[in-house]
């Protein structure tokens, strides 16, 4: 019997959700569970700040958790650096504090309010300030991917007919459609988030478990045995078919 592996999609600072969705996975698997987290741990929602806290004190604490990175948590840490970097893969126009993005939201669980028109040399240092260091290097080294057996968990995806180690990290954290679009097999069953969807769904190829916490639905908890998989809602397994 193939041991179960979980995975929980994008979080986007919603803290009591991601609290909901570990209390699914421990009544499913125990508290040693193994769980992969798909990214997007911050942006848009009111805790930023304490979903960073519960995740990293569980990898301190010696959880079997993996965490990975996502765009906004890569856009976070890129504007957190000396330099400010954009990163590169945003559209022109955008930065992570627009509005569209969230970052307003991230920098507020962390006491920073920004004032309009405020510029970066006003409000960097203060933000640089307010995120602590250890939250800084855990989003700076969090891993692009988690292999599993026949299960690749990423956040936004692979480009179809490339092997793994010629991936990049800008398409395993950024892609959507060239990915979205690919309906025949890849090597892997790939779970993945970043492209939120109402529900979870099965594309046989893929599993997107983004069901749009950053935008006022749930958080999708998920596992896996083998290729197979259940949603895991309050009443237990809900097997996900394609």
């Amino acid at each position: 019997m193939t041991a179960p592996i979980y995975a929980v999609g994008d979080i986007h600072g919603h803290l009591d959700k991601l609290d909901a969705a570990l209390e699914r996975i421990t009544r499913d698997g125990g508290a040693d569970a193994k769980v992969v987290f798909l990214g997007d741990l911050v942006d848009r929602g009111p805790d930023s700040r304490g979903v960073i806290d519960r995740l990293m004190t569980g990898v301190q604490e010696g959880r079997d958790w993996t965490v990975l990175r996502g765009n906004h948590d890569r856009m976070m840490s890129y504007w957190l650096s000396e330099d400010i970097k954009p990163d590169p893969q945003l559209l022109l126009g955008y930065h992570w504090l627009d509005d569209r993005i969230g970052g307003l939201d991230t920098l507020a669980s962390y006491g920073v309010t920004v004032p309009d028109g405020a510029r970066y040399y006003q409000v960097h240092p203060e933000a640089q300030q307010a995120v602590p260091t250890a939250h800084r290097d855990f989003l700076d080294g969090l891993p692009y991917h988690h292999l599993h057996g026949d299960l690749l968990f990423v956040h936004a995806g692979v480009r179809p007919g490339l092997a793994l180690a010629d991936q990049s990290n800008d398409d395993l954290c950024w892609i959507r459609r060239e990915f979205l679009d690919y309906s025949d097999p890849h090597p892997w069953l790939v779970v993945h988030g970043h492209t939120h969807r109402p529900a979870p769904e099965h594309r046989g190829n893929r599993v997107n478990l983004d069901s749009g916490a950053g935008h006022g639905r749930a958080l999708t908890a998920a596992v896996f045995e083998g290729r197979d998989c259940w949603v895991l809602d309050e009443d237990g397994r809900r097997v996900l078919q394609p």
